[in-house]
C-alpha cells in the first residue's frame, strides 16, 4: 500500500489543560484539579495523527516569535511532520481546556497567530491531497480548497458557509451551521459512532469498539486523520470508517491532545 502525501492546513495551539472531577457550573469554582502544558490545535492534531497513521505529512500554519511556539511545536517535530508554517508578529495560539472525570471536556480558544495565516501563505507542496479545518480565516480555507489536488475538509468548529470538498467531517452542531450538502460527508455521533452519506443518503456506518473515556480532546481529530488516511491508501469507505472509529476511540482512551493520537498498529490491534 503506497503512503500518501498529505498537507494540512490549520491552527497550531498549546494547550492549557486542567482535569477536574467534574466541569464548573456558570459562575462556580471547582478546586483540587491538575495543570498540564501540551500541544494542540486541530491542524496540528490532525497532522501529527495522519504521521501516526503511516501518512507522509507536511502542515502550514502559523505560530508566534514566543517561548509558547517551541512548546506548540513540539509534537510536529516528534512525528516527522514537513515543516511549512510560518513565524508571525502575533502569540501563538492557546487553547484553554477543562476536562472532567468521564472526559468530557470545554474549549475556548485564543487563535493569535492562527488568525494571521492568509491565503498567500499557502505553500502545498506536492501532495496527494490537503486537509483543512476551520481554526483559520475562512479565505484561506476556501483559496486551500481552489489548490488542492484532493480537497479534505473538516468543518470544525462550526460557523456559517465553507467551501465544496471531496469529503466534508462534520458533527451535528456543525452540520446544522452547514446545511445540506453535495458530496461525501461524514457525520460523527460521538459515542454513537458515524455515518458515511453521499447526496444526502447513508452509504456506510460503524460504531467504535468499546474503550474506557479519559479525555475526549483529540478523540475528533484522530478520527477525521484516520478517515482521511485510510481513503488516500484506498481502502473501501466501510473499512476507512471502522478504521476513524476505532482511531477516535483510542484518543478518547487516554489523556491530552497529541499524546492521545494512536498509531495504525494500535488501529489494527484494536480492531
Amino acid at each position: 500500500m503506497s503512503r500518501p502525501r498529505l498537507t494540512v492546513v490549520g491552527s497550531i495551539n498549546l494547550d492549557l489543560v486542567v482535569r477536574a472531577e467534574r466541569l464548573p457550573r456558570p459562575g462556580e469554582t471547582v478546586s483540587g484539579a491538575r495543570f498540564s502544558r501540551l500541544p494542540g490545535g486541530k491542524g496540528a492534531n490532525q497532522a501529527v495523527a495522519a504521521a501516526r497513521l503511516g501518512a507522509e505529512v507536511a502542515m502550514v500554519g502559523c505560530v508566534g516569535r514566543d517561548e509558547v511556539a517551541v512548546e506548540a511545536l513540539a509534537g510536529l517535530h516528534e512525528a516527522a511532520v514537513e515543516e511549512r508554517w510560518l513565524v508571525k508578529n502575533t502569540p501563538t495560539g492557546i487553547a484553554l481546556v477543562t476536562v472532567d472525570a468521564a472526559g468530557e471536556t470545554t474549549i475556548v480558544v485564543a487563535s493569535g497567530a492562527n488568525a494571521e495565516l492568509r491565503p498567500d501563505d499557502l505553500a502545498l507542496g506536492e501532495a496527494d491531497a490537503v486537509l483543512c479545518q476551520q481554526e483559520i480565516p475562512a479565505e484561506t480555507v476556501a483559496r486551500a480548497g481552489e489548490l488542492a489536488p484532493r480537497f479534505f475538509l473538516n468543518a470544525a468548529p462550526a460557523r456559517d458557509g465553507a467551501p465544496a470538498a471531496e469529503l466534508t467531517i462534520v458533527n451535528r452542531l456543525e452540520l446544522e451551521a452547514l446545511g445540506e450538502r453535495p458530496g461525501l460527508v461524514c457525520l460523527t455521533l460521538g459515542a454513537e459512532g458515524a455515518v458515511l452519506l453521499e447526496d444526502g443518503q447513508e452509504v456506510a456506518r460503524a460504531e467504535p469498539p468499546a474503550v474506557e473515556a479519559v479525555d475526549g480532546t483529540a478523540a475528533g481529530d484522530a478520527f477525521t486523520a484516520c478517515l482521511v488516511v485510510s481513503l488516500l491508501e484506498g481502502r473501501s469507505p466501510d473499512e476507512s470508517l471502522r478504521r476513524a472509529c476505532a482511531a477516535g476511540a483510542l484518543a478518547a482512551s487516554r489523556f491530552g491532545a497529541q499524546t492521545s493520537l494512536p498509531t495504525a498498529e494500535e488501529v489494527d490491534a484494536l480492531l
